[in-house]
């Protein structure tokens, strides 16, 4: 199975807070908005990431774009960038570049269960990690529910 997009919101409830704080989200680097609200980033082709109908997965993909959250004068500012899906003995993890130094890569949301969808698609529940929080602002604890993550 191969994916060309993955589709993630972060967390509805994060977004409409940088919005009602006069604060802007900046997509660059062919990140796109879906339609309700959630970014859309292509995949990066050499991907060996499956998943199977019964929910396991192996593999790895890296997704191209860029999300900037900010508000609060810079106070808030969040840049996702770089996101990738990792399958290893924990399960199937979303990643992206650890902030503020981007040298190493960390978990910032466990995924699951998955689901395939009519369509194909594969949605994929996420909750926050420990890296995820600090990434995410400092907003939530490990183990709060995110957006689903989409794959078509």
């Amino acid at each position: 199975m191969s994916f060309k997009t993955l589709t993630w919101g972060v967390k509805a409830s994060f977004r409409s807070y940088v919005d009602a704080a006069g604060g802007a989200v900046a997509l660059s680097d062919g990140a796109t908005h879906a339609d309700d609200g959630a970014f859309v980033f292509r995949a990066v082709p050499g991907g060996d990431l499956s998943i199977a109908s019964d929910g396991s997965a192996e593999g790895a993909a890296r997704f191209t774009g860029t999300v900037r959250f900010e508000a609060h004068g810079g106070m808030l500012n969040v840049t996702l960038t770089d996101l990738g899906l990792e399958a290893g003995d924990d399960g199937l993890v979303l990643t992206a570049p650890r902030a503020p130094q981007n040298e190493t890569r960390c978990a910032i949301a466990k995924l699951g269960p998955i689901e395939i969808g009519t369509d194909g698609a594969v949605i994929l529940g996420a909750e926050i990690t420990m890296d995820g929080m600090f990434q995410i602002a400092d907003n939530y604890p490990p183990g709060t529910v995110m957006d689903p993550v989409r794959l078509d």
